[in-house]
């Protein structure tokens, strides 16, 4: 199950020959308009492609876009059942102009603020309701401060998992950072590792491991997972602790790698790997799809390939 902010990543792409005589800025000509399945949806998108099942919660508009969404949903065969519908607030689009594999600009179309009392009930209860009835292994909470996941629902949900005996894997964001309490998997990002301790931690084992330390501290993680973009992914779970490089890649776009990589550990944990193999798949992961444009979904068979790689020149 992945629950958190859902969104509509909009694509339009064409050609840029000139510069507009009205600003100092390119002209798109334009080509072609894309919907794809963006933020927690991603997330499910990359479950999916790895062989497993993903239930997906969240929120749309009632508006174009939120149709669009759940049409889109449809279309790629993810269940729509924990997606609820609110009046209250707008969808979130992410829109982006792309020109010769170069993105001009992008248009955020959003609200952030938390859920109401109203939209919180609604989807506690679809969501509650779907964790009794569903087979969930694992839950993911993918938090982007889109206002899904407040702080009651995390402590709701969470608790329903604990008592349901589901594995709680947690992307956080820095608004609610310290709400995800004795989680199963606990995967900030650098920046958010250092905005959360309000320090400067470096990307070295000995840095990161006394950040990881100070976190779980304070929110009983049970495994740290810590993306550090060109320098790999550092792992820590109270005994093993490491850093793993990434390999040679040409980057293309780093969006959706976040998602990519807590898919893949979360499979990874659930299938009853240990932290060490964990890190080197999400890794291989994560640095594969940088290297394609766009947010794009692991390709199941090239990982493949790369782990096998990986374990011969080992």
């Amino acid at each position: 199950m992945v629950v958190g902010d859902v969104m509509l990543d909009r694509y339009v792409t064409g050609r840029a020959l000139r510069i507009s005589p009205e600003a100092p800025v390119p002209i798109l000509e334009f080509g072609k308009e894309e919907n794809r399945l963006g933020g927690a949806a991603n997330v499910a998108l990359n479950l999916q492609a790895l062989g497993a099942t993903p239930i997906l919660c969240g929120l749309v508009g009632a508006d174009g876009e939120g149709q669009a969404f759940l049409e889109k949903l449809e279309f790629e065969g993810i269940k729509g059942d924990g997606i609820i519908t609110s009046n209250e607030r707008m969808s979130t689009v992410k829109t982006r102009m792309i020109a010769n594999n170069q993105q001009l600009l992008r248009l955020d179309k959003e609200q952030s603020h938390e859920l109401t009392q109203k939209e919180s009930l609604n989807f506690l209860s679809k969501t509650v309701g779907l964790m009794e009835v569903e087979d969930v292994s694992s839950i993911i909470f993918q938090d982007y401060n889109k206002g899904v996941l407040t702080a009651e629902v995390i402590r709701i949900l969470s608790r329903e998992a604990q008592r349901l005996n589901i594995k709680v894997c947690v992307d956080p964001k820095h608004r609610n950072f310290w709400c995800y309490n004795g989680v199963d998997l606990f995967k900030p990002n650098l920046k958010e590792i250092n905005d959360a301790l309000q320090t400067c931690v470096q990307p070295n084992r000995l840095s990161l491991k006394a950040a990881a330390t100070a976190v779980r501290g304070r929110n009983n993680c049970k495994m740290t997972l810590i993306t550090l973009s060109e320098h790999g992914v550092f792992v820590d779970d109270g005994e093993i602790s490491e850093v793993h490089p990434t390999r040679t890649r040409k980057v293309a776009d780093v969006c959706g790698a976040g998602d990519t990589v807590i898919s893949v550990a979360t499979l990874a944990l659930g299938a009853g790997l240990v932290s060490s193999e964990i890190a080197l798949l999400a890794n291989l992961a994560g640095g594969q799809v940088v290297e394609k444009n766009g947010v794009v979904t692991v390709d199941k068979a090239q990982l493949k390939q790369e782990l096998l790689q990986v374990l011969l020149e080992a």
